[in-house]
Protein backbone atom coordinates (compact mmCIF):
# COMPACT_ATOMS: atom_id res chain seq x y z
CA UNK A 1 0.00 0.00 0.00
CA UNK A 2 3.07 2.82 1.09
CA UNK A 3 6.48 2.57 -0.58
CA UNK A 4 8.82 0.92 1.31
CA UNK A 5 11.13 3.77 1.11
CA UNK A 6 8.13 6.27 2.61
CA UNK A 7 7.86 4.57 5.36
CA UNK A 8 11.20 3.90 6.03
CA UNK A 9 11.75 8.17 6.03
CA UNK A 10 9.08 8.59 8.30
CA UNK A 11 10.82 5.93 11.06
CA UNK A 12 9.48 2.42 9.57
CA UNK A 13 11.28 -0.62 11.01
CA UNK A 14 10.91 -4.09 9.02
CA UNK A 15 10.78 -7.30 11.44
CA UNK A 16 10.83 -10.78 11.01
CA UNK A 17 8.87 -13.49 12.47
CA UNK A 18 8.52 -17.31 11.92
CA UNK A 19 5.69 -19.65 10.25
CA UNK A 20 3.68 -20.05 12.93
CA UNK A 21 4.31 -16.56 15.10
CA UNK A 22 1.82 -14.18 16.23
CA UNK A 23 2.04 -10.76 15.24
CA UNK A 24 -0.99 -8.97 17.33
CA UNK A 25 -4.19 -10.89 18.85
CA UNK A 26 -7.38 -10.03 18.32
CA UNK A 27 -8.51 -7.36 21.22
CA UNK A 28 -5.34 -6.37 21.42
CA UNK A 29 -4.57 -2.47 21.04
CA UNK A 30 -3.05 -1.35 18.17
CA UNK A 31 -0.08 1.03 17.86
CA UNK A 32 1.72 0.08 14.75
CA UNK A 33 0.84 -0.23 10.58
CA UNK A 34 1.90 -3.38 9.67
CA UNK A 35 2.67 -4.08 5.72
CA UNK A 36 3.51 -7.53 4.55
CA UNK A 37 7.11 -7.46 2.72
CA UNK A 38 7.84 -11.55 2.35
CA UNK A 39 6.00 -14.26 3.13
CA UNK A 40 2.20 -14.79 3.98
CA UNK A 41 -0.21 -13.78 7.05
CA UNK A 42 -3.09 -14.98 7.74
CA UNK A 43 -5.71 -13.17 8.97
CA UNK A 44 -7.73 -14.46 11.76
CA UNK A 45 -10.50 -14.85 14.26
CA UNK A 46 -10.44 -17.60 16.85
CA UNK A 47 -13.50 -19.03 18.60
CA UNK A 48 -14.08 -20.64 21.91
CA UNK A 49 -13.50 -23.86 21.08
CA UNK A 50 -9.65 -22.75 19.24
CA UNK A 51 -11.10 -23.30 15.76
CA UNK A 52 -9.62 -20.51 13.29
CA UNK A 53 -11.73 -18.70 10.98
CA UNK A 54 -9.88 -16.96 8.21
CA UNK A 55 -11.00 -13.51 7.11
CA UNK A 56 -8.09 -13.00 4.59
CA UNK A 57 -4.58 -14.08 3.48
CA UNK A 58 -1.78 -11.50 3.16
CA UNK A 59 0.17 -11.51 0.31
CA UNK A 60 3.59 -9.14 -0.11
CA UNK A 61 3.07 -5.41 -0.13
CA UNK A 62 -0.12 -5.65 1.45
CA UNK A 63 -1.13 -4.05 4.84
CA UNK A 64 -3.22 -5.74 7.76
CA UNK A 65 -5.17 -4.79 11.15
CA UNK A 66 -5.57 -1.18 9.86
CA UNK A 67 -9.05 -1.12 11.08
CA UNK A 68 -7.69 0.00 15.02
CA UNK A 69 -5.72 2.85 12.99
CA UNK A 70 -8.68 4.49 11.71
CA UNK A 71 -11.78 3.97 14.90
CA UNK A 72 -8.68 3.66 17.79
CA UNK A 73 -10.29 0.29 19.09
CA UNK A 74 -8.99 -2.76 19.37
CA UNK A 75 -7.92 -5.62 16.85
CA UNK A 76 -10.91 -7.08 15.34
CA UNK A 77 -8.92 -10.50 14.20
CA UNK A 78 -5.40 -11.31 15.33
CA UNK A 79 -2.45 -12.14 12.31
CA UNK A 80 0.00 -15.15 12.39
CA UNK A 81 2.62 -15.28 10.29
CA UNK A 82 1.33 -18.56 7.73
CA UNK A 83 4.97 -18.89 6.55
CA UNK A 84 8.54 -17.12 7.43
CA UNK A 85 7.72 -13.50 6.88
CA UNK A 86 8.86 -10.11 6.63
CA UNK A 87 7.16 -7.16 7.89
CA UNK A 88 7.45 -3.42 7.77
CA UNK A 89 5.68 -1.57 11.06
CA UNK A 90 4.88 2.04 11.35
CA UNK A 91 4.04 3.52 14.25
CA UNK A 92 0.30 5.11 14.74
CA UNK A 93 0.95 8.46 15.00
CA UNK A 94 3.31 8.91 11.55
CA UNK A 95 0.94 6.55 9.81
CA UNK A 96 -1.65 9.56 10.48
CA UNK A 97 0.58 12.07 9.50
CA UNK A 98 1.08 10.29 6.15
CA UNK A 99 -2.40 10.10 5.29
CA UNK A 100 -3.02 13.61 6.32
CA UNK A 101 -0.06 15.08 4.12
CA UNK A 102 -0.74 12.58 1.39
CA UNK A 103 -4.99 12.55 0.67
CA UNK A 104 -4.41 10.89 -2.70
CA UNK A 105 -3.09 7.47 -0.56
CA UNK A 106 -5.75 8.51 2.27
CA UNK A 107 -8.35 7.82 -0.69
CA UNK A 108 -6.13 4.50 -1.62
CA UNK A 109 -7.24 3.48 1.76
CA UNK A 110 -10.64 4.47 1.66
CA UNK A 111 -11.09 2.35 -1.41
CA UNK A 112 -8.81 -0.84 -0.04
CA UNK A 113 -11.20 -0.78 3.34
CA UNK A 114 -14.31 -0.57 0.80
CA UNK A 115 -13.35 -3.62 -1.12
CA UNK A 116 -12.45 -5.35 1.77
CA UNK A 117 -15.72 -4.85 3.25
CA UNK A 118 -17.58 -5.68 -0.13
CA UNK A 119 -15.66 -9.16 0.11
CA UNK A 120 -17.09 -9.69 3.69
CA UNK A 121 -20.29 -8.86 2.56
CA UNK A 122 -19.81 -11.90 -0.02
CA UNK A 123 -18.46 -14.21 2.07
CA UNK A 124 -21.33 -13.54 4.74
CA UNK A 125 -23.99 -13.69 2.07
CA UNK A 126 -23.03 -17.43 0.60
CA UNK A 127 -22.47 -18.40 4.61
CA UNK A 128 -26.10 -17.67 5.13
CA UNK A 129 -27.26 -19.60 1.55
CA UNK A 130 -25.74 -22.84 3.55
CA UNK A 131 -24.98 -23.86 0.67
CA UNK A 132 -21.42 -25.55 -0.07
CA UNK A 133 -20.61 -25.23 -3.57
CA UNK A 134 -22.15 -21.94 -4.17
CA UNK A 135 -20.11 -20.75 -0.92
CA UNK A 136 -16.94 -22.20 -2.85
CA UNK A 137 -17.65 -21.56 -6.46
CA UNK A 138 -18.07 -17.64 -5.10
CA UNK A 139 -15.03 -17.59 -3.34
CA UNK A 140 -12.92 -19.09 -6.53
CA UNK A 141 -14.36 -16.85 -8.69
CA UNK A 142 -13.70 -13.70 -6.23
CA UNK A 143 -9.81 -14.73 -6.24
CA UNK A 144 -9.75 -15.36 -9.70
CA UNK A 145 -11.38 -11.97 -10.51
CA UNK A 146 -8.86 -10.29 -7.82
CA UNK A 147 -5.54 -12.30 -9.53
CA UNK A 148 -5.49 -13.20 -5.70
CA UNK A 149 -4.51 -16.50 -4.38
CA UNK A 150 -5.00 -18.30 -7.89
CA UNK A 151 -2.06 -18.22 -10.19
CA UNK A 152 -3.19 -15.88 -13.24
CA UNK A 153 -0.62 -18.15 -15.58
CA UNK A 154 -1.52 -22.03 -14.62
CA UNK A 155 -5.21 -21.31 -13.16
CA UNK A 156 -3.89 -23.26 -10.01
CA UNK A 157 -5.74 -22.74 -6.72
CA UNK A 158 -2.76 -21.77 -3.78
CA UNK A 159 -4.81 -22.56 -1.10
CA UNK A 160 -5.35 -25.51 0.85
CA UNK A 161 -8.86 -27.30 1.35
CA UNK A 162 -8.41 -26.79 4.81
CA UNK A 163 -7.39 -23.19 3.85
CA UNK A 164 -10.77 -22.97 2.11
CA UNK A 165 -12.51 -24.78 4.91
CA UNK A 166 -11.36 -22.27 7.34
CA UNK A 167 -12.34 -19.44 5.13
CA UNK A 168 -15.86 -20.61 4.35
CA UNK A 169 -16.51 -21.70 7.66
CA UNK A 170 -17.58 -25.53 6.22
CA UNK A 171 -15.90 -28.52 7.59
CA UNK A 172 -12.63 -29.81 5.40
CA UNK A 173 -14.42 -32.97 4.48
CA UNK A 174 -17.16 -30.94 3.63
CA UNK A 175 -14.97 -29.03 1.27
CA UNK A 176 -13.26 -31.67 -0.22
CA UNK A 177 -16.67 -33.68 -1.04
CA UNK A 178 -17.71 -30.24 -2.89
CA UNK A 179 -14.78 -30.05 -5.12
CA UNK A 180 -15.05 -33.56 -5.93
CA UNK A 181 -18.46 -32.51 -7.29
CA UNK A 182 -17.50 -29.62 -9.02
CA UNK A 183 -14.78 -31.49 -10.77
CA UNK A 184 -17.70 -33.92 -11.86
CA UNK A 185 -19.46 -31.25 -13.66
CA UNK A 186 -16.96 -29.36 -15.09
CA UNK A 187 -16.70 -26.49 -12.91
CA UNK A 188 -13.08 -26.84 -11.54
CA UNK A 189 -10.07 -29.26 -12.36
CA UNK A 190 -8.49 -31.53 -10.19
CA UNK A 191 -4.94 -33.12 -10.97
CA UNK A 192 -2.55 -34.79 -8.98
CA UNK A 193 -4.25 -33.20 -5.66
CA UNK A 194 -3.63 -30.02 -7.21
CA UNK A 195 -7.17 -27.54 -8.22
CA UNK A 196 -7.51 -25.86 -11.11
CA UNK A 197 -9.93 -22.80 -11.50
Amino acid sequence: MIDIDTLLAWGAAYKKVTAGEVIFREGSNCTFYHQLVEGKVRWININEEGKEFVQTFIEPGECFGEFPLFDDEPYAAGAIADSDAVIIRLHKPAFHQILKEDPALHFAFSKMLTQRLRFKFLILKELANHNPESSISTLLKYFKEHQKNICTKCNKLQLTRQQIADMTGLRVETVIRTMKNMQHKGRLQISRGKVYY
